[in-house]
């Protein structure tokens, strides 16, 4: 299966509502390995790898998020594979 690594940034109310938690939890899910963190600015950011179709369910979700959130935007960038990326995990702010 062709192996695709996203780097997306999630703009809106995304912070104080359980987000990073729920995408780790959706990650989980779709069998996507990776990370999560807030930004500074309010944002969030994550690195989505895994088989192409399972990053583009991750990128559909994290179009609404969990309950609470209101996403305003998505932006994404293709990234280089991340060797050794096996699990998904939740990252300090930045």
């Amino acid at each position: 299966m062709p192996t695709k690594t996203v780097r997306a940034l999630i703009n809106g109310r995304v912070q104080g509502v359980c987000f990073r938690m729920e995408t780790e939890r959706a990650a989980e899910k779709f069998g996507v390995s990776g990370w999560v963190r807030n930004r500074r600015d309010g944002s969030v950011e994550a690195l989505f790898q895994g088989d192409a179709r399972a990053v583009d369910d991750m990128l559909k979700w994290c179009g609404d998020g969990p309950p609470l959130a209101i996403v305003t935007k998505v932006e994404t960038a293709e990234a280089p594979f991340q060797e050794g990326l096996i699990n998904f995990i939740i990252r300090h702010t930045v």
